[in-house]
């Protein structure tokens, strides 16, 4: 006998897990095997390495391709254990930046964090919708720098080290038991080793079934903008895009189906 499933229409709108049921006094056995896959999915996610000479390729523009660095972080292991190694270069990292055209508007850089695999999915077309908004106006802006083994404030010495006045950190960000593969967007305006997370702002969740690389490219150009602007980022620097309030206000409520 078929049954309504009341949840169904809730649950092609989001990936979290409601609704799951239940099989006498414990989780039915389709969704306890969904949930083991979702968590070795994410414990991948973490431990997946970057290829940062394919992603040096695919984000390659006008003729130069990325430039490969590392953190102070020798291993994966002491990178998980030591996130004050992961936010510094490492000796030979900070030697190829120093040879490197200094004074850039904006640096870019890009760090496997806690999922190399956003990394490695995300940022080539993400960088593509924010450099196409970019190059309608006058900005200078690096080669991307990606940085193995590094966590957000390592993109406050790159661009300590280059001169520019603000970076951009493209991060792959802590995998969920739904979203292995979220990335992370961080703009600091004057970046400079020792800055706090405050001076920094953030747009998360970067990708297809999250935030669109075209929205996302559309909020860090206006932050971009405004930074400029004001000369700073982080709390101070609010983002008042209406890109969703106009995208909501067209949207039925699935909560009344």
């Amino acid at each position: 006998m078929n049954r309504h499933d009341p949840w169904q229409t809730l649950r092609r709108h989001t990936p979290a897990r409601i609704g799951q049921g239940r099989s006498g006094v414990s989780t039915p056995t389709a969704a306890h095997l969904a949930f083991q896959l979702a968590h070795a999915q994410a414990r991948d996610a973490v431990q997946l390495a970057l290829d940062g000479a394919v992603l040096a390729q695919a984000c390659s523009c006008d003729g130069h391709t990325g430039l490969l660095l590392h953190s102070a972080a020798a291993s994966r292991s002491e990178y998980l254990q030591r996130p004050d190694l992961g936010r510094r270069l490492d000796q030979a990292s900070r030697t190829q930046l120093a040879s490197m055209p200094a004074g850039a508007d904006l640096a870019l850089v890009a760090a496997d964090g806690l999922s190399a695999l956003a990394v490695q999915r995300h940022v080539a077309p993400f960088l593509a919708a924010l450099r196409a908004r970019l190059a309608l106006e006058t900005w200078t802006v690096t080669p991307l720098m990606i940085v193995q083994q590094g966590r957000v404030a390592v993109g406050d010495e790159v661009g300590a080290l280059l001169k520019a006045r603000a970076v951009l950190v493209m991060i792959g960000e802590r995998p969920g038991l739904s979203v292995p593969d979220s990335l992370g967007l961080y703009l600091t305006w004057a970046p400079a080793v020792g800055l706090r997370d405050d001076s920094r702002n953030c747009i998360s969740n970067v990708r297809p079934e999250g935030l669109p690389y075209g929205q996302a490219a559309y909020r860090l150009h206006y932050l971009l903008s405004q930074a400029f602007s004001r000369q700073l980022s982080g709390v101070a620097l609010k983002d008042e895009t209406v890109t969703e309030g106009a995208a909501l206000a067209g949207t039925r409520n699935f909560l009344l189906e």
